[in-house]
């Protein structure tokens, strides 16, 4: 078997393993390396040892929630995307996202072809 070769990094951070290993698979078989941690204090330690190309961050988690994680990210580094990722789609919270940064609010399940279209293609073009 030939080991695949990664585009990009992308470190997603949620609270549940299950919808990181799915986002996995889906993000390997489109070519991407994923980085999964499952809190904030997890994710502000992986940005500085994987200087991700984007971050998948839930919104609601246990101990540090997205929107908290987001402003420490921003001030650690603002220019890493985060896209925020929720299960239940909220105006009040997305503006409250946009705000601190994130440049995208996305309901789970991920829709990879919105998503592929919308994010991927916008911060990892083609033809990297």
């Amino acid at each position: 078997m030939v080991a695949k070769s990664f585009k990009k990094m992308i470190l997603a951070v949620d609270d549940n393993p299950r919808y990181l290993e799915l986002m996995g698979v889906q993000l390997a078989e489109e070519g991407y390396r994923l980085v999964a941690v499952q809190s904030g204090e997890e994710c502000l330690k992986a940005i500085d040892v994987e200087k991700p190309g984007l971050v998948l961050l839930d919104i609601l988690m246990p101990d540090m929630n997205g929107l908290e994680t987001l402003k420490r990210i921003k001030k650690i580094d603002p220019d890493i995307p985060v896209a925020m990722v929720t299960a239940v789609w909220d105006d009040e919270e997305g503006k409250r996202c946009f705000e601190a940064g994130a440049f995208e609010y996305i309901t789970k399940p991920i829709d990879m072809n919105h998503f592929n279209a919308a994010v991927l293609s916008r911060f990892f073009p083609a033809d990297e």
